[in-house]
């Protein structure tokens, strides 16, 4: 997060410079062009400084989760989570049905980041027929747990040496591999509050396994970060929406047959 803020930040300051170099105003302190050219290259150079910060490694003490199991170790991550007032088996059924359409943003997002191109079907791509993660699953992800109501996780191959590759599989992210790999996986956790609601939460992991490896995934991840936690909290209010609707109308359905059965009598 901290080099995403850095990179973006260097990116403003050259965007304003350069727009102040066109037209340059005593209010804005660069008064002449040349100034301008240097506050902008002071921008690219912050720019650079984010992309090249080292990416610390974070290992789990213990693994007390199905990600820790898979994904025990990462340089990149993200986590967020939300309360869902909805019990866990009505939350995790809503994580396994959420379609990109319900998603605020994400069709929006994935297209940009696709840069608009028409690529087949995948999660950058998904439609709004089918499920998510059902999309994500046949098109480059596979499924390393599915253990309702509790966690699932997924997982993908981002980057292989050419003379290393081969079909994914969860022993993939069990065993020592090659330097050049970087594997990601996600999880969606769910868990009783305590009050007839859910605790719910998203985490996504990255590990780079070689320092090349990690310098390239560090200058996408900085680019994409701001994207990617939009997608994922928009995500987690989808599958409130979905899990609180699906329990209101389950509740209705329950009233109305005990009513029918009260008149009955």
């Amino acid at each position: 997060m901290t080099g995403s803020a850095i990179v973006y930040a260097g990116v403003i300051v050259a965007f304003i410079a350069l727009f102040r170099i066109i037209k340059p105003t005593r209010r804005s302190g660069i008064r002449t062009r040349r100034r301008g050219a240097i506050v902008a290259v002071f921008g690219l150079l912050i720019t650079a400084t984010g992309f090249l910060l080292p990416a610390g490694e974070s290992r789990v003490a213990r693994s007390t989760s199905r990600l820790d199991e898979y994904m025990p170790a990462w340089q990149f991550n993200e986590r967020h989570t939300i309360s869902i007032d909805a019990p866990p088996d009505r939350v995790y059924a809503a994580v396994k049905a959420i379609r990109a359409d319900e998603i605020a943003l994400f069709n929006l997002l994935t297209w940009i980041r696709r840069f608009g191109r028409p690529l087949p079907r995948s999660i950058l791509n998904a439609g709004d027929r089918n499920p998510l993660l059902d999309v994500a699953t046949q098109s480059g992800f596979i499924w390393l747990a599915d253990d309702p109501p509790r966690e699932l996780v997924i997982g993908t191959l981002i980057n292989a040496p050419l003379r290393a590759r081969q079909a994914l599989s969860p022993d993939f992210f069990r065993r020592p591999l090659p330097p050049g790999f970087t594997l990601a996986a996600m999880n969606f956790a769910v868990r009783a509050d305590g009050t007839g609601g859910s605790l719910v939460s998203t985490e996504t992991r990255v590990y780079a396994n070689s320092a090349s490896s990690q310098r390239q995934f560090a200058m996408y991840w900085r680019v994409v970060y701001p994207g990617s936690a939009i997608i994922r909290r928009m995500w987690l209010r989808a599958i409130a929406r979905r899990a609180t609707i699906a329990d209101v109308s389950r509740n209705n359905r329950q009233e109305r047959e005990r009513d029918s059965s009260l008149v009955t009598r």
